[in-house]
């Protein structure tokens, strides 16, 4: 048999015998107290210094950090922290393992479920995109979709505009929202399409006021190439998939929530084109990010809000980065108090209470990110939410959603009925 042949049969039997999640054998991941600000110092020192992927930042004195370490690094990174008396424990052992098993639910779940709605599950990039064309079709006099653009790869990346009076009322404000910059924040995606669904195919009589009389701009997934990838190739792929040769040529993409021209390449990010928190070579570098600026740029008059939409970990937050604090920072903290409030109400047990204030205060500092553009081009209220993780992380089971999707719902109805009336009173002259 021809040698060529040979090698390429034995390329198929090896590739066959490739889990999807190998990448991930042998990384672990670690939930760390922090008891004190030196604490989350360390660990954003060290995330730099050994690669970390930090999963979740905690919150000094409340909640835990939770940590992706690399096995070439762990030793290391656990000396670290019992050198500093920082208390830790282990919380995943083999993260291939256990993503394989999230596989195996999802594919129970699905062969389960004889009907589910889009926003019932994690519904691939055609899917989603399928939907906002349908959804345009069915309600024309309501809805228009927008191609705003492409992914470095060349998807469509579409947003809606939904409006009882064409976009032609000037003096309704606007609700922007978006989700999915981070490809692996499955969870993100089904809140924007629900909103979708409880204002156009399922608009209910106790919320007709925030269709009548607030404009929508709903960007569903701004990631695409990114949020496929992680379906097919690396499920816990944040970065955008951009190629730039001249920057590096092992690593591809940058981090989208970095990427946005407010305090660019400041602080909390990395200069290793390979990092997860690395910012790209100059703001708006990334095809995606340019589309969330333009819509900003474009509706900058009308927007009263912006949501950009993160998971995990239960917060609503709001600028600037640099820990200062906006001029309205007292009605920024009332509606993130009142969204807050609204989904603490219908949470879980297994779920925390909403945790608000400014994110540099309350997480960690990050240039570049989209709550603080928004801010800054004018937006008068600009919020990240982390929605639940719960305890599975990046790997919330599907049959959570209908809870995480009516309790978000509750808060953008809260929100959006405070917007109007500060937009009410901003161009009143109150």
């Amino acid at each position: 048999m021809n040698v060529l042949i040979i090698l390429f049969l034995i390329f198929l039997i090896a590739s066959a015998n490739c889990g999807k999640h190998d990448f991930y054998k042998g990384y672990s991941v670690h939930n760390i107290q922090l008891d004190k600000a030196a604490h989350l110092q360390l660990l954003h020192q060290l995330e730099g210094e050994l690669n970390l992927d930090i999963w979740q930042h905690g919150f000094v004195g409340e909640r835990e950090a939770t940590v992706m370490v690399a096995p070439e690094n762990s030793r290391q990174f656990l000396q670290e922290l019992d050198e500093n008396g920082i208390v830790h424990y282990l919380y995943q052992a083999d993260v291939a393992s256990a993503l394989e098993t999230y596989d195996e639910e999802i594919a129970v779940w699905k062969r389960t479920r004889s009907s589910r709605m889009i926003f019932q599950g994690y519904p691939r990039y055609e899917e989603v995109d399928s939907y906002l064309e349908t959804i345009a079709a069915q309600y024309p006099n309501l809805v228009q979709v927008v191609n705003a653009g492409y992914s470095f790869e060349g998807r469509d990346i579409k947003y809606l505009k939904i409006s009882s009076t064409n976009f032609n009322d000037r003096s309704k404000p606007i609700y922007f929202m978006d989700a999915m910059i981070h490809a692996r924040e499955w969870v993100t995606t089904p809140v924007t399409l629900y909103t979708i669904y409880r204002l156009v195919e399922n608009l209910r009589n106790e919320d007709r006021d925030v269709l009548e009389d607030v404009d929508w701009i709903i960007l569903p997934v701004v990631n695409p190439d990114g949020y496929e990838y992680t379906h097919t190739d690396m499920r816990l792929w944040r970065r955008t998939r951009s190629v730039n040769l001249t920057n590096s040529i092992d690593c591809v993409g940058v981090d989208g929530n970095r990427n946005f021209d407010i305090f660019f390449n400041e602080f909390g990010v990395s200069s290793n084109p390979c990092s997860d928190i690395y910012p790209g070579p100059e703001p708006f570098s990334e095809s995606e990010t340019r589309i969330v600026r333009d819509i900003l740029h474009e509706h900058v008059d009308r927007i009263q809000l912006y949501l950009n939409i993160h998971s995990y970990g239960n917060y609503v937050l709001f600028g600037f980065d640099n820990e200062t604090l906006t001029d309205n920072v007292h009605q920024m903290h009332h509606v993130a108090a009142s969204m807050g409030a609204v989904m603490d109400a219908m949470k879980l047990p297994e779920a925390g209470y909403y945790i608000i204030g400014n994110s540099a205060w309350v997480m960690y500092a990050a240039a570049g990110t989209a709550q603080d553009y928004g801010q800054h081009v004018g937006v008068p209220f600009s919020y990240t939410l982390e929605l639940p993780g719960y305890s599975y992380d990046f790997r919330v089971p599907p049959s959570y959603m209908d809870q995480i999707n009516e309790e978000t719902w509750r808060s953008v109805v809260e929100s959006a009925r405070l917007c109007k009336l500060y937009y009410r009173a901003r161009y009143s002259g109150n």
